[in-house]
């Protein structure tokens, strides 16, 4: 490792009368630090590439910004021992993950006239643990549109108890137990689509939203657990092949992604023309998930995507109780292009 190298010949140029306790203290911060910014190098490395590599760096990516705190802390060490390639590498790490914190994707506003206007709200309630407080949330926010992941029966009967069917006459559903069930609720009517197959419930609908067609998807596909990377990786891609099939219609994907804007899965998906709300509104490292890790701590990875037919704003990470994920509801503005006369 030349980079011990380099601290050892300039303890020896530099501090020859040093005693021996401070040299080797010196020589454990070099190793500290050369083995911090190599840990940030490697996940950065592949962000670079593109890539969401193998584990443990899909789990790492998800929470990219907080590189920041090793990085810094090598850097810092290489400074006190005058590591000047150390001190190159830290600054180097640090611009690479500031860099890539830059939220992902265009702003443009929507060309043409608004048309529609909806308000959307999507909430893993974790196994139904939290139903309750979502009805509260539901009350205050009145969405149009809402997607709940982890709705087991005893959920799906409690979101048909508390919440009229005046107000949500329309139903999309994967009734399952645990994790698999998911239910779309809608204002607007509701026609059967043919979802996406995974291994937890997605259901898919088409929306008529005020005379305006507009194809609605639940999003939650697998989490990148050590030993499922490459499922979680197929379910989004298979999330993907969903949005490419669109053929520029107005569409919406919202749900638990288990993913980031620092997974290359992720980017992906958004490139296939679908836009994050919550980064057109301005709050895109606002974290959703865990829940009990206090702001800014965590990840986001509850999302609503839609395609560039919608402006976005008012977008609110709300904490309801009982469940690991913070829900996520949006006001969306559908634009109809100008026909050409």
């Amino acid at each position: 490792m030349d980079s011990v190298n380099d601290v050892n010949s300039t303890a020896a140029d530099e501090g020859r009368d040093e005693p021996a306790p401070r040299r080797r203290a010196g020589r454990a911060a070099a190793w500290g630090a050369g083995l911090l910014l190599a840990g940030v190098s490697a996940v950065i490395g592949f962000r670079v590439a593109d890539s969401d590599g193998f584990t443990p760096v899909p789990q790492l990516l998800a929470f990219l910004p907080w590189l920041l705190a090793p990085a810094g802390a090598g850097l810092l060490m290489a400074v006190l021992v005058r590591w000047r390639t150390g001190m190159l590498w830290g600054v180097v790490a640090l611009g690479l993950v500031a860099w890539y914190m830059e939220p992902y994707g265009n702003t443009d506003t929507p060309r043409g006239s608004a048309v529609a206007e909806l308000r959307v709200l999507t909430s893993n309630v974790e196994f139904g643990q939290g139903t309750p407080g979502l009805v509260r949330a539901v009350r205050k926010e009145r969405p149009d549109l809402l997607f709940v992941e982890e709705c087991d029966p005893a959920c799906s009967a409690l979101l048909r108890k508390e919440l009229p069917r005046a107000d949500y006459p329309h139903r999309e559903a994967v009734e399952a137990y645990g994790a698999e069930g998911s239910v779309i609720l809608s204002k607007f009517p509701l026609k059967s689509a043919a979802g996406v197959k995974a291994t937890l419930g997605m259901p898919g609908a088409v929306a008529d939203v005020d005379g305006h067609p507009v194809r609605v998807q639940l999003a939650h596909p697998m989490p990148p657990l050590p030993r499922e990377v490459g499922l979680w990786r197929s379910e989004l891609r298979k999330l993907q092949e969903y949005a490419a099939a669109g053929g520029g219609r107005p569409t919406i994907v919202a749900g638990d992604f288990n993913a980031t804007q620092d997974h290359a899965a992720f980017r992906a998906l958004l490139d296939e023309g679908l836009r994050d709300a919550a980064r057109l509104a301005g709050s895109s490292r606002t974290p959703s998930w865990p829940a009990a890790a206090p702001a800014p701590l965590g990840a986001q990875i509850d999302h609503v995507l839609a395609t560039p037919d919608f402006a976005a704003r008012d977008a609110r990470f709300l904490d309801i109780g009982d469940t690991d994920h913070r829900a996520l509801a949006v006001t969306l503005t559908l634009y109809e292009a100008e026909r050409e006369r």
